[in-house]
């Protein structure tokens, strides 16, 4: 008995101990409440206890309360179940946002230890750059998490893709990466997801279809997330979602489905991406859609007109795509407070009337929209306007006298039209006026510009490009004077720098361009405070002195088109911001300073053309440069070319011509893949072109009046793709962007180029606009076959060198070619008759050779003179004088006879009646030939068609 019994009080211990065991884990006691309030205060001193000193202060007063009570449920942001038992009390929620808490989290903090949370929100307060610690997947009943707005950075741990109860996860508007796990990963476990906030986030990846399986979804937002490839359309169809963020992820494209019924979706934003296709007439479906943002996408077809049953809409975007067709009203939409259409390919027209029934717009914008006619009087029933944005149209007559009763505008944008008149001087009655720009219109007259002036909120203003007199009296103070951001006075007639401009000390962008300022920069320009100005553009007047050295913080320095000497101080090295510098067309010397290649780490754009400046070129270039255009033509720079230049990597443009460079083809430039332009004419490089020339991007290249010399390969131009058949027929203007904290500028590529035997100074650069020179140098040997397949070509100049050969008539194929200069060679020959078909050949020179035979006829060929052609006497034909040798027999022969159209068959009865007498005799062949005559000319004559053949003149005319 007693062994039985001792087993049972063995087993009754066991069973005790697997109680307990149990009766813990169930509870959670592994955090008692007592130990997650010292975890929460805990957390506080680490908030607290930090370099900051305003952000200690400001802290410690928003966890004040975390002090007064033992008790953490009643601390301000913390929430507890509401369990009577305080055994089973948990701290569930902690709510912290916009609390400009500071501080630094990282894997020991006790937040972590809170394993009972359900809701966590610290948006909208700065961890100083911490990393979201893997620990936080020990919050295993997380519900919601928003750590948006917080300063994190780094990667994202795997962790939080183990949060399986997760409703809503808002990671936005931190320095966060998305790599490991991607955002495949991420989500693909969380099926309990309603919002999904990523904004801001670097994901570098495609969104994952199965997302559209995800039912439960009401909000997705994954703005500015570099997304990629094509967006799951059937997303859209997911029957709680309500809003859907894509915006700003160029590199993702997609397209609307057809829409269905009982659609929940009021938001659709999705600016600045590669959406496109056409906008259904289904979309009218989505009865509860408020906000529809497609501006900046490539959507194309008209606008569909049942946009205007979306009863509900406050704001539509359709601004910069590529809209055809008219603009269907839309005076239905009466809730419609923002409305974009600008920017699109719409026929040309007048203005809507149905806009005057949008009474409740505060935004308007028409830009670009190829409206012509006067500004129309149903506007001024928009009393809402806060923003009227008109630029880029053909807008004719004076402004309107009603529009200064749109007292609430903050915004008025009518640059680049062809208004007229004067300018009112009642615009001061925009006293909520931040923007102004008149710029680019026919404004004529005398403005006092005392009238803008005494606006106290204006920050932008631009009266640039009209044909005004601007009157600047120097009666100013500080106090009477907005603080302008940026002021645009070019081509006002201006004479000296205005006065007011020493009480500006917030300006950003100062336009003084096209004037008549003359004289020194006066001294207390730079002595002013400018601590925030970024664009100055003083180009185009007559300044003189040396180069003043502006602001540490400019961005854009143009001083380019004055009569600036001296040398460039090196004081210039300070401008460790700078993107754009352009010192060209002045009268400066000297030889660069040596510091001046350090620029390069900031500087995108240089440009020193047509000064003096000598010695050798700087090392231009350090590894991680941002340079895209340097141009230091005509001037007078020695030496070799610097190998570093293989550094610029971001490099387009290079003019390097006019100068005096002595060293053989840099063929290492072909390192450099992105370059489209170079230019290295007259200069003393020397020598054969050898290696291996991979210029893929090259569209332009002149290197004429060298002394390059040997023989081109046949295949010296196959790798040069951008000038092949596939790039046709795409054009635009090749330009960069220069951004900086507060400046976004787009920056067109400008060069000197010789175009058809002319030198222009090109203010822009079509990437449609391909030529080869290489014309004045001593290349020999035959002209390269490969030149053949370069169907972009625009113009050829193979002049004054020694090539030998034929001419290609596969050149008839380059469809584009305008000018083809082949004068002052070895070439020989006929010029092939398929040059013809060059229909856009406007120049056309192969005088100086060897040629032969006759000039083709036809076409453009029809419209060239004597001096295409001088120098080969053995061409003959039209325009010249000398007649071919064929067409002199043709002119010599005897007149035709009416009787038949060809002499064949009287001539073959001819030779018979020879062969007869010559046979038997006169008589007997008389006999005969009468006889054969007689019995065969019938036949000959119904046959005369079989046998006639024309004559060889006759067949080559």
């Amino acid at each position: 008995m007693a062994p039985y019994m001792n087993h049972l009080k063995f087993l009754e211990i066991i069973s005790f101990v697997y109680v307990l065991v149990t009766v813990k884990n169930v509870t959670g006691s592994s955090v008692s409440h007592d130990e997650e309030c010292s975890a929460l205060f805990q957390f506080k001193q680490t908030m607290i206890h930090q370099h900051d000193v305003s952000c200690v202060a400001y802290g410690s007063q928003v966890l004040h309360s975390w002090n007064t009570s033992f008790d953490c449920c009643s601390w301000e942001g913390v929430a507890c179940n509401n369990d009577h038992d305080q055994y089973y009390v948990h701290v569930i929620g902690i709510d912290l946002s916009e609390r400009s808490l500071c501080g630094h989290i990282n894997s020991n903090n006790t937040l972590f230890n809170l394993v009972h949370l359900q809701r966590l929100n610290l948006s909208g307060n700065d961890f100083g750059d911490s990393q979201i610690p893997s620990e936080i997947g020990r919050l295993k009943q997380l519900r919601s998490l928003d750590l948006s707005y917080s300063g994190f950075s780094g990667q994202i741990p795997n962790e939080i893709s183990q949060l399986i109860q997760l409703s809503s996860l808002d990671l936005s508007g931190n320095s966060l990466k998305l790599y490991s796990p991607s955002l495949k990963n991420l989500v693909q476990n969380l099926t309990r997801l309603e919002e999904l906030h990523l904004s801001g986030v670097d994901i570098s990846s495609s969104v994952p279809r199965f997302l559209a399986n995800f039912s439960s979804l009401r909000s997705i937002k994954l703005r500015s997330c570099s997304l990629q490839n094509e967006f799951p359309s059937a997303i859209l169809d997911l029957p709680k979602l309500q809003l859907l963020d894509l915006a700003y992820n160029t590199h993702l494209t997609g397209f609307f489905p057809e829409f269905h019924g009982n659609s929940l979706l009021e938001m659709v934003i999705l600016g600045a991406t590669g959406f496109f296709g056409i906008v259904p007439e289904s979309i009218s479906h989505l009865k509860q859609l408020k906000i529809l943002s497609l501006s900046e996408c490539s959507f194309s077809g008209r606008i569909p007109g049942s946009l205007s049953n979306l009863s509900q809409l406050t704001f539509l975007g359709l601004g910069d795509n590529k809209f055809t067709g008219s603009v269907p009203s839309l005076g239905g939409l009466l809730k419609l407070d923002v409305l974009e259409l600008g920017g699109n390919k719409f026929e040309k027209g007048c203005f809507p009337n149905w806009l005057g029934k949008l009474t409740k717009l505060s935004k308007l914008s028409l830009s670009n929209m190829n409206i012509n006619g006067e500004i129309p009087l149903f506007l001024a029933n928009l009393t809402k306007l806060n923003v009227l944005d008109m630029e880029e149209n053909s807008l004719i007559g004076r402004i309107p006298s009603w529009l200064y009763n749109l007292t609430q505008l903050t915004i008025l944008d009518l640059q680049i039209n062809q208004l007229q008149g004067p300018i009112p001087n009642t615009f001061s009655s925009f006293k909520s006026l931040e923007y102004l720009d008149l710029g680019k219109n026919n404004f004529s007259g005398r403005v006092e510009l005392d009238m803008f002036l005494g606006l106290n909120q204006l920050q932008t203003l631009s009266l640039s490009a009209n044909m005004i007199s601007l009157v600047v009296t120097n009666n100013y103070t500080n106090t009477t004077l907005p603080e302008l951001d940026k002021l645009g006075l070019s081509s006002c007639n201006l004479k000296e720098f205005p006065a007011f401009l020493r009480f500006q000390n917030k300006l950003r962008a100062l336009l003084l361009d096209d004037n008549k300022i003359d004289g020194l920069v006066p001294v207390w320009i730079w002595n002013n405070s400018w601590e925030t100005l970024e664009i100055i553009d003083l180009s185009s007047n007559s300044i003189t002195g040396q180069l003043p050295i502006p602001p540490q913080t400019t961005v854009l320095y143009d001083i380019s088109y004055n009569n600036l000497t001296g040398e460039i101080p090196s004081s210039i090295c300070g401008l460790k911001s700078v993107r754009l510098l352009d010192l060209s067309s002045n009268n400066m010397s000297g030889i660069l300073p040596s510091c001046f290649g350090s620029l390069s780490s900031s500087l995108m754009f240089l440009n020193l053309r047509r000064n003096n400046f000598h010695g050798k070129m700087m090392n231009a270039c350090t590894l991680g440069s941002l340079l895209t255009d340097i141009d230091l033509s005509e001037n007078r720079f020695t030496g070799q070319l610097p190998r570093s230049l293989t550094n610029c990597t971001n490099l387009e443009v290079l003019s390097l011509g006019d100068n005096s460079f002595h060293d053989v083809f840099p063929s290492w430039l072909g390192t450099l893949s992105k370059i489209q332009v170079l230019v290295l004419r007259s200069n003393k490089l020397y020598g054969p072109i050898q290696g291996s020339s991979h210029f893929p991007k090259l569209r332009i290249i002149d290197l004429s009046n060298n002394n390059f010399s040997g023989q081109l390969h046949q295949n010296y131009f196959l790798t040069w793709s951008a000038m092949s058949s596939e790039n046709l027929g795409v054009s635009s203007v090749m330009k960069s962007e220069i951004s900086s904290e507060s400046v976004f500028i787009k920056v067109k590529f400008t060069a000197t180029l010789i175009h058809k035997g002319v030198r222009t100074e090109y203010d822009r650069i079509l990437t449609i606009d391909m030529s080869i020179d290489l014309s004045c140098n001593k290349f020999e040997g035959e002209i390269p076959a490969s030149l053949q397949d370069l169907r972009g070509l625009q113009a050829i100049n193979l002049s004054n060198n020694h090539f030998t050969g034929r001419i290609l008539p596969s050149l008839g194929n380059l469809t584009n070619l305008e000018a083809l200069d082949l004068s002052r060679n070895e070439l020989s020959g006929e010029i092939p008759q398929r040059l013809v078909q060059l229909g856009f050949l406007e120049i056309f020179n192969v005088s100086f050779n060897r040629f032969e035979g006759r000039i083709p006829k036809g076409k453009q060929f029809g419209t060239f003179d004597n001096n295409s052609y001088i120098g080969n006497p053995r061409l003959c034909g039209q325009p010249l004088s000398k007649e071919c040798e064929d067409d002199l027999t043709v002119s010599r022969l005897p007149p035709i006879s009416n009787v038949s159209e060809s002499l064949f068959p009287s001539e073959r009865i001819d030779w018979i009646f020879v062969f007869c007498g010559l046979g038997s005799g006169l008589v007997v062949g008389a006999v005969i030939g009468n006889f054969l005559y007689e019995r065969y000319s019938y036949r000959f004559t119904k046959r005369k068609d079989k046998w006639v053949r024309p004559l060889r003149n006759t067949r080559r005319n």
